[in-house]
Parts: structure tokens; C-alpha cells; sequence
């Protein structure tokens, strides 16, 4: 028996042993384990402090706090559809990146390009179709990623790994009044935890897991510790995590496996000071690196889509190493007026990111066409740096009375740099004689915004109330294309720059129907930056912004004493000067030549029909198309925008049930953002043993590729089944884990690899993770 399946037949049967213990340990549960009145999650403030475990006695389906308006609410309350992942949920599918839970979101499409931080997201069918984001991403209170076109932001958007992570707020619809630049399908924000400026802790743990087709077993490590170093004045919280990712890619090549092995790891430092009851500072480090040896890709045949070399199986010339790094400081101020607050928040990150991609199949074949040789080994490196400085100062109102009001400035200046560099080598490794170097070029450049904003609301009955926004920014930015040397290009420096004004825009009527229905609509506005071209005869100096504009309309419902909670969103979306390719004079450039139309309804229904078992749906359907001609992306008006399902969904359930020792029970304490531990009316903590079991489906439908050398590829459409199971006491959690039980095959994201003469050679599949399973320790103390 080789190594590949003794490792994978003993964590299969170690787990599966684990996971027929706990079966059997929550069937022997006594029945007359005594019952805590839990009622719903506090809704005063947001807790920095890791969720409590969902009760096993409760019979509500409990309520998340949100910052989606830049101040905490209630996210039954704002005007807006708005999905809450918190680290419950997380740590239960054992989500490691974006794609483990992506599906599990209505009209959140999530595409990885082949590793962890190689990603590409889109909201509600606003599809990325240019080098800029469609999908603004924040931690905290900090933009992160390019607001500018020549940092390719849209290939390698934020994906964190999510520990030491509150929850991900998913914010569907254009943001541009309060997020700005690159929301204009949405947002995506991670909320962190604060420290305790109260209540010592400490939490370590780590697991193992065996993936499908690896060699290895895959494992993870975490810690954090939260020391309040001046009882409610200063605390201090210390977090690192690092994960080992099993390659499970086998190169054809040469024979290697699991050539796509990759390591996250994250640290993140915390100071939270309350010099005195009205102020509050809070001060962050925050650092994540993303290693992988090789891309999750498989070779396919451009006319059957099936595996050329066979299952998870790919031929890689050139190895594809990838490399991201983000170092983020960041500070925020509060300063509680009474009657408002002021909030000063600054930030700094800085974001290098190297990839280098096999192009053997295309550039390799150069010396034969140009009579100069055999073929030989191309690679094609790329790398980025980004570095950020962001300020926003706002005022906003208490959230006392009935009119609710914010203001607020931002500014954001970015120092980028992008280069390219080909290289050509004979089959032996070696550099190819008088064709070494095919290309070496960079492309600097520089982005700066000004903006300022406005929103308010005022209720004028119990049952009325209206809100409004506006936002005006103003961005300046430079761009050089730098020819250094190579074969293939001519030696030159061709600058760029450009400038804009741009407004957006918000309005939002409320209907309070009953105490727990919230009927709203919404008009709103976003845009994605343009941008310079390069100063050239005949080509366009710049690119103007894209924009949106969203008419949405939603009702957010409550029934049975808060036992189901059923929301429904219909939305209509037009999105103009769509920035698309174009060639000019033979030069590669962006131009504004698309119009798209995007209609959709998206359905999350949550359900608690017995005590301890909790019932989820989750649906959208998205119908998003082109409304005209657009030559360079081989579309025609009526044409599906790429990489868009027209409906996705999901289906979960989970099950807590008190198992054994002592179920006295004591109040739940919850540390505040404003460092105040409260003791939470109605709410209690078991103290013995619960056992939770969960089930996750989800549903994600056929779909059109981005088109390569004129042509575009379908992707069918799968199903994918998770499951988990835990025990845990205040100290102790261990859980199992499997995702894609039934090692469903389907592609995420399809390529062509097309040659120099335009021909597609192969398809490049990105699969949805093969079945792994895991199991995971942790304990706090």
C-alpha cells in the first residue's frame, strides 16, 4: 500500500470513529437535562468577544449586530440585504477561505483562479469583467485592495483566512454613499474581535485533515490571548493561526504530486484604551501571507471538458509558485459626545503579491515561429505593490430620537507599481541563447480621492420613516508603462493621467408593517474608478468610471415569537460604461463600451421548529445579461454575463442538544465595544457538555466562462454536501468535519490557454475542493 492511501484510509477511519462517538454520545444524552431560558443574541451593542455557541435549549432564532451604516444595528433593522456570517458558523464548516462559505450566501459567486488569495468575487451578477473590483472589501473600518486599474485587483481580492474574525458582513447592492470607490455590486467587510478590558483568556487549538488524491494530511494551528492590562481601561489581544493546505494536484510533467500545496498564515495585535468613559482607542496590526507551491488546476479538453491526463491532474512545465502578503496598522478614534459621535479612523497597509504563471504552451513555441529554434520553457512573472494611506473622519448623530444623521470626509492616497517580466528556457532549464528575456516592463502609478458624505433618516410615524445619502469624490491619478527590454516589445515609457468627479447617491423608505416586519425600498448609486491610457496617437487618454444605478425593494419578517425569520429582496440593477478591452492601433487598452442589465430576487429563511434544531434556506436568482454588442468579450446583447449562475442556494440544519454533566446554568456576560461587560437579561449558559451536529448543501447553477481568443465555455452546474459535528463545554471543543462528502467533481472557474497564433491549446479547470476531512481540538482557558 503506498503512502498517499495509508494516510488517507487512517484519517478516514479515525474520523469516522470520532464521528460515530459523538453520534452516540448525544443519542445517550439524558432527557431530563435541565432546560436554560436562552433567548436571542444581545442586540445593544456589538460583542468583540467570540459569538456564544447557539443554545441547545433555545427556541428563537437569534439576532446579529451589523455595522453596514457605519453604527451598530440590529441588521433585522437596516434598510438593506445584508447577510452576517459569524465565527460560529465559520469555525463549524471549517471555512479557510472565501470559497468554503461563498455558496452559502445569496448572489455571492466567489471564483478561485487556483489558490487561496487568487480569487475574483461578484455580487448580484456585476461580473468582473475588467482589471478594476466590482466588490469593495473592508476590515474593520479600513478599505483594503487598489481602488485603481493597473493592480489587477479584481484576479487577487481579500481573502482572509477567518480566524480571530467576529463575522464577514456581506452588504448585496451598490455602497457608493458610504463605502466609495469598487461597491458598486457590494461589499464585503471583516468585522475583528476586540480585546477585554475585563476578562483574562486564553485559547489554543489546531486539527488534522485528510484531503482526496493528497499525499499529505493537511493540519492547522491558532492561538490567542486577551489581557486586560488595566481593568476597564486598557486591554490587549494576540492572535496567530496558520494553516497547511495539502496539495492534491498531481503534475504529469514529472511525476510530482500535490504539487499545489499551500500555507496561510495571520497574526493580529489589538489595543483597545478607554482613557475615560467618553473615548475610545483602538489600535490594530494586522498581517496575513498566502504561500502556494503550484495552482489547483486541472488540464481539460477544450471540446469535451474532460481531464487530458485524467482525474485532479494537470501538466505544468514551469512550477506557478504564488506569494501575497498584507501588512495593515491601523487606528480609530471615538469620542462620544453625548448627543453625537466622532470617529477618526487612519490606516496604512501594504500589499505585495507575486505570481509567476506557465506559459510554455503559448511563449514557449516562440522560437519556432520566429525560425530561431525548438521550443523551449516559458514563465511569465508578475508582481504588485500597493501601498495605502486612508483617513476618514465622520460625526454621527445618537441614535436617540427620530432623526438619525451622519457626516463625513475621506481620503485615500495609493502608491502602486506593477511588473511583468517573461523569460524564455531550453528544455534543460538553462536561459535560451539570444532569447533569454521575452519581456520586462512596469507599470507605476499613483491614485488620490478626496470624498465627502452625508446620509440621515428621520422617522416621521411609528410606522414611516425615510432615509437618504449623498457622496461626492474627486480622484486624481498617474500612470507610466514602462518598456525596460525584451523580444517581444519595443523599448519605450509611455505616460498616462487622469481626473474625475463623481456623485452618488441613496434613498430609502421604510414601512414598519408589524413589530417585526420591515418593509423597505432602495434607490442607490455606486461606481468602479476609470482611469489613465497610455499617451498615445489614437487612443482614448482615459477611461471614465463605470456606474450603477439599483432599485431594490425588500421585506425583513419575523413570526411565531421570533422562531422564523423569512426575508425576500427583488432588485433591478443598470450598469453603464462598463469598462471593457479594446485594441487601438494595435495597442492593448481600456475603453467604455458595455451596458449590462442585472434582475434578481434573493430569499434567506431561518427556521427553529423544535428546541435546539435550527433550519436554514438560501436562495437567489440572478438574470444578468448584456445589452449590447461587445466585440472584444465575444458577447452579444442577450448574452449572459461570464461566470454568473442563474440561481444558487443552500440548505443547512443544526442540531444542539445538552449532553452530560452538570447543566446548572449562569447568565451570559458580554464584553461591549465600549469595554463594559453586561450581564445579558434572559439569557443563560450551560456549564456541562452540548452536542451540536450540522448539515450544509449547497446549490450552485451552470454558468459561461470568460471568453479566451473568442470563445467561451460552459461550466455545468453541482451540488456539494458539508457536514460537521462537535461537543464542547466552556472549555473544551472538539469537532469533526467533512466538506464535499461525496467528492462531487465540478469546476469552479474555466480558462482557455490560448497560443501565440490565437488557438485555444487546453482548458484550465479550477475544481471545488475534493472531499476532505478533519478534525479539530480547542481549548480555552
Amino acid at each position: 500500500m503506498n503512502n498517499r492511501k495509508t494516510v488517507r484510509t487512517f484519517l478516514s477511519v479515525q474520523l469516522s470513529a470520532v464521528l460515530v462517538g459523538i453520534l452516540g454520545l448525544m443519542s445517550a444524552a439524558t432527557a431530563n437535562a435541565q432546560v436554560a431560558a436562552t433567548a436571542t443574541r444581545p442586540s445593544a451593542q456589538a460583542s468583540p468577544t467570540p459569538s456564544a455557541t447557539p443554545s441547545a435549549e433555545g427556541d428563537t432564532v437569534e439576532r446579529i449586530i451589523v455595522t453596514a451604516n457605519k453604527r451598530e444595528e440590529d441588521v433585522r433593522a437596516v434598510p438593506a440585504s445584508i447577510t452576517a456570517f459569524d465565527d460560529v458558523e465559520l469555525e463549524n464548516l471549517h471555512a479557510t477561505d472565501l470559497a468554503d462559505y461563498a455558496a452559502y450566501i445569496p448572489s455571492l459567486q466567489v471564483n478561485s483562479i487556483g489558490a487561496p488569495g487568487r480569487t475574483t468575487i461578484a455580487l448580484r451578477g456585476i461580473a468582473a469583467l475588467s482589471s478594476g473590483s466590482t466588490v469593495g472589501t473592508y476590515i474593520d473600518e479600513t478599505p483594503v485592495g487598489a481602488s485603481g486599474l493597473y493592480q489587477t485587483a479584481v484576479s487577487f481580492q481579500l481573502d482572509l483566512l477567518p480566524y480571530d474574525i467576529r463575522r464577514v458582513e456581506v452588504l448585496r447592492g451598490p455602497q457608493g454613499t458610504l463605502y466609495g470607490a469598487n461597491s458598486i455590486g457590494g461589499l464585503i467587510k471583516y468585522v475583528t474581535l476586540d480585546p477585554s478590558l475585563n476578562t483574562r483568556e486564553f485559547h489554543v487549538g489546531g486539527g488534522l485533515s485528510g484531503t482526496e488524491n493528497a499525499g499529505d494530511p493537511g493540519w492547522d494551528v491558532h492561538a490567542v490571548a486577551d489581557l486586560p492590562l488595566v481593568q476597564e481601561h486598557l486591554g490587549v489581544r494576540v492572535s496567530y493561526a496558520r494553516n497547511e493546505l495539502p496539495g492534491f494536484i498531481d503534475n504529469v510533467a514529472n511525476g510530482q504530486q500535490g504539487i499545489n500545496a499551500a500555507t496561510q498564515q495571520s497574526g493580529h495585535i489589538a489595543v483597545l484604551w478607554k482613557p475615560i468613559e467618553a473615548i475610545t482607542v483602538r489600535l490594530s496590526a494586522f498581517g496575513q501571507r498566502i504561500e502556494s507551491d503550484n495552482n489547483a488546476i486541472v488540464a481539460l479538453d477544450p471540446v469535451t471538458e474532460r481531464p487530458l491526463y485524467g482525474d485532479l491532474k494537470n501538466r505544468v512545465d514551469v512550477n506557478e509558485p504564488f506569494k501575497k502578503d498584507i501588512g495593515l496598522i491601523a487606528l480609530t478614534v471615538d469620542w462620544d459626545l453625548g448627543w453625537a459621535t466622532i470617529t477618526s479612523a487612519s490606516s496604512y497597509a501594504d500589499t505585495t503579491t507575486n505570481a509567476r504563471l506557465d506559459v510554455t504552451q503559448s511563449f514557449g513555441q516562440y522560437p519556432l515561429l520566429v525560425g530561431a529554434g525548438p521550443a523551449g520553457l516559458s514563465g511569465f512573472d508578475l508582481g504588485l505593490n500597493l501601498k495605502k494611506f486612508t483617513q476618514e473622519l465622520r460625526l454621527t448623530s445618537s441614535a436617540d430620537g427620530p432623526f438619525l444623521w451622519q457626516l463625513g470626509g475621506f481620503y485615500t492616497y495609493e502608491d502602486a507599481n506593477q511588473t511583468q517580466f517573461a523569460f524564455l528556457n531550453q528544455l534543460d532549464g538553462t536561459p535560451y541563447p539570444g532569447l533569454a528575456l521575452l519581456a520586462d516592463l512596469s507599470l507605476p502609478s499613483t491614485y488620490e480621492e478626496e470624498a465627502v458624505f452625508a446620509n440621515a433618516t428621520y422617522k416621521f410615524t411609528h410606522w414611516f420613516s425615510l432615509g437618504a445619502g449623498l457622496r461626492y469624490s474627486h480622484n486624481d491619478q498617474t500612470f507610466s508603462q514602462n518598456f525596460t527590454g525584451g523580444a517581444l516589445i519595443p523599448i519605450g515609457i509611455t505616460p498616462g493621467s487622469s481626473s474625475e468627479d463623481i456623485v452618488n447617491f441613496l434613498v430609502t423608505p421604510q414601512f414598519q408593517l408589524w413589530k417585526d416586519g420591515l418593509l423597505y425600498g432602495r434607490i442607490a448609486t455606486g461606481y468602479q474608478p476609470g482611469g489613465p491610457n497610455v499617451a498615445l496617437p489614437g487612443v482614448p487618454p482615459a477611461v471614465a468610471s463605470s456606474s450603477l444605478l439599483s432599485y431594490e425593494a425588500g421585506l425583513k419578517s419575523d413570526f411565531v415569537d421570533h422562531r422564523i425569520i423569512f426575508d425576500i429582496t427583488g432588485y433591478h440593477l443598470e450598469w453603464t460604461d462598463i469598462q471593457i478591452p479594446a485594441v487601438v492601433n494595435n495597442i492593448g487598452v481600456l475603453a467604455n463600451g458595455g451596458q449590462a442589465t442585472s434582475n434578481g430576487v434573493e430569499l434567506s429563511l431561518a427556521f427553529r421548529p423544535i428546541t435546539g434544531l435550527q433550519l436554514g434556506l438560501n436562495g437567489s436568482y440572478t438574470d444578468s445579461t448584456f445589452d449590447n454588442d461587445a466585440p472584444s468579450l465575444s458577447a452579444k446583447a442577450g448574452d449572459r454575463l461570464p461566470n454568473i449562475p442563474q440561481w444558487q442556494g443552500s440548505i443547512t440544519a443544526d442540531y444542539y442538544r445538552p449532553l452530560w454533566g452538570a447543566h446548572s446554568s449562569q447568565p451570559i456576560a458580554v464584553d461591549g465595544r465600549d469595554g463594559k461587560t453586561t450581564i445579558v437579561p434572559g439569557t443563560t449558559q450551560s456549564l456541562g457538555w452540548t452536542g451540536h451536529l450540522g448539515l450544509g448543501v449547497r446549490l450552485v447553477g451552470d454558468r459561461r466562462s470568460t471568453p479566451t481568443a473568442g470563445q467561451s465555455f460552459p461550466l455545468d452546474s453541482y451540488g456539494a454536501l458539508d457536514l460537521n459535528a462537535d461537543i464542547s463545554n466552556d472549555h473544551w471543543t472538539v469537532r469533526v468535519f467533512a466538506k464535499n462528502v461525496t467528492d462531487e467533481r465540478a469546476y469552479q472557474n474555466i480558462d482557455g490557454f490560448a497560443t501565440l497564433v490565437g488557438t485555444i491549446d487546453h482548458l484550465q479547470g479550477v475544481p471545488i475542493q475534493p472531499r476532505t476531512v478533519g478534525v479539530e481540538v480547542d481549548f480555552k482557558f
